[in-house]
């Protein structure tokens, strides 16, 4: 296996868990560049279902090195809780799991300003998770943002009271909200000194040193490319950068240690939260066209994280070509083929449609975005079961033409195709 970068090309819950827990074993390290615990990486295996949130999916395996990198961001309490969770189940995660001491910490401000903005916002809100990952951020591009190797510092006091008095005049007298008092902010602050500071490392010395040995590397990203916030549906995304690149500044590794970029998608669409999104048919709530409510029903389209409802569309290849491009992705995995089994027919959006112009790539604007009509074209479905097959020569006549138009107007090939839930439900092609 080479060095692989495995990230999501729409919106995000593209599978992209499954697919790094199947890659993992011929992996050497995973590591985690970006992101914080709005992410919900699911893994069936067996019977057992596994939702990470922190930590890289490859955790499940005896002889893999898991990193999280400097890119992400930290909540101790949800980190703490999500180790102790896969220690019950057997799993030595302190064996197998290294943290960047340069991770910029997650605090109960960070929720606290999370919850209000969005709350003010009302109907007009972004849809975050509500776990302070945009407010982490901030404070990290402020240079205000406490990092794990912070916690044991000299100094901590000061900085922790005049982020506070920040915070606070924001949360009093702009959001009208309740202040956030100092002792909880300590105790977090204590959970990361006592349980996650002696596991802190110099990751990027580490992957250096893996690369050198000739180890192979698979790195991890979480959300999707279309929620990166320089090239997503702005101001609708998440706030990191998503794309494959953060691999890289998420990591403190070079261009050249990187082979192959894997584009995760779903063989449809799903989004979580406000944004445009052309090829939606069912929004959790309300019925646009009924396949789209099967898909969401079959698919069991709630967030791994957020237990929300997922807003449910046919596969856009706009939106894919727009993150093929971006990533520089060289294969494609597609995911939930299984779900569109007994459609009498399938859609495939090749172009929009805005004010009378053919449009074959994503707008910058959200509000152009969201007057774009998609351009469709249609596909006989399959009334077979492609439930757990493994070959793909033996998938339906329609199933593998619709995955070879797919393939095309997505200018990537498809080089993996999942059938079920299940580790062992893929076909490598």
């Amino acid at each position: 296996m080479a060095n692989t970068i495995a990230i999501g090309i729409q919106w995000g819950d593209e599978g992209k868990g499954k697919i790094v827990d199947l890659l993992a074993p011929g992996a050497d390290v995973v590591a985690r560049f970006q992101g914080g615990p709005n992410a919900g990486h699911t893994l069936i295996i067996g019977e057992t279902k596994t939702v990470l949130n922190h930590i890289p999916s490859g955790i499940l395996h005896e002889n893999t090195l898991c990193l999280i990198g400097n890119g992400t961001v930290v909540d101790a309490h949800r980190l703490v809780e999500e180790m102790a969770t896969l220690e019950s189940a057997g799993i030595p995660v302190k064996e197998r799991l290294q943290i960047s001491d340069r991770c910029q910490l997650i605090l109960p401000y960070h929720r606290a300003l999370d919850a209000a903005r969005e709350a003010a916002k009302g109907e007009a809100k972004i849809g975050t998770t509500g776990r302070g990952i945009g407010p982490t951020y901030e404070d990290k591009a402020a240079r205000r943002g406490i990092r794990l190797i912070d916690v044991d510092k000299a100094g901590l006091d000061k900085k922790i009271d005049e982020n506070l008095h920040y915070y606070n005049f924001l949360l009093t007298q702009y959001y009208h909200a309740a202040p956030v008092e100092k002792s909880t902010v300590m105790a977090a602050l204590e959970l990361a000194r006592t349980h996650l500071l002696s596991m802190t490392a110099d990751v990027t010395g580490i992957l250096s040193e893996q690369c050198q040995a000739g180890k192979t590397i698979l790195f991890e990203g979480a959300q999707g490319a279309m929620l990166d916030v320089d090239h997503g549906t702005y101001p609708y995304v998440t706030s990191s950068n998503t794309v494959a690149g953060a691999a890289l500044c998420g990591l403190g590794v070079g261009p050249g240690q990187v082979d192959e970029v894997l584009g995760i998608a779903k063989a449809y669409t799903t989004r979580v939260g406000s944004g445009p999104f052309p090829t939606e048919l069912y929004n959790g709530k309300e019925l646009m066209d009924a396949a789209g409510k099967y898909m969401a029903e079959k698919g069991h389209e709630f967030g791994s994280t957020t237990g929300r409802p997922r807003r449910t569309g046919w596969y856009d290849a706009v939106v894919v070509r727009h993150a093929v491009r971006i990533s520089g992705v060289t294969g494609l995995a597609i995911t939930k083929l299984d779900v569109l089994d007994g459609l009498k027919e399938v859609k495939l959006c090749v172009a929009y449609e805005r004010n009378g112009a053919r449009l074959e790539t994503i707008p910058s604007c959200e509000d152009e975005f969201a007057e774009c009509v998609p351009i469709y074209e249609t596909m006989a479905g399959w009334s077979e079961s492609t439930y757990g097959l493994t070959d793909v020569n033996a998938l339906p006549a329609a199933a593998k033409a619709f995955l070879d138009r797919l393939e095309a107007i997505s200018n990537c090939p498809v080089v993996m195709l999942s059938t079920g839930p299940d580790r062992a439900h893929i076909c490598h092609i």
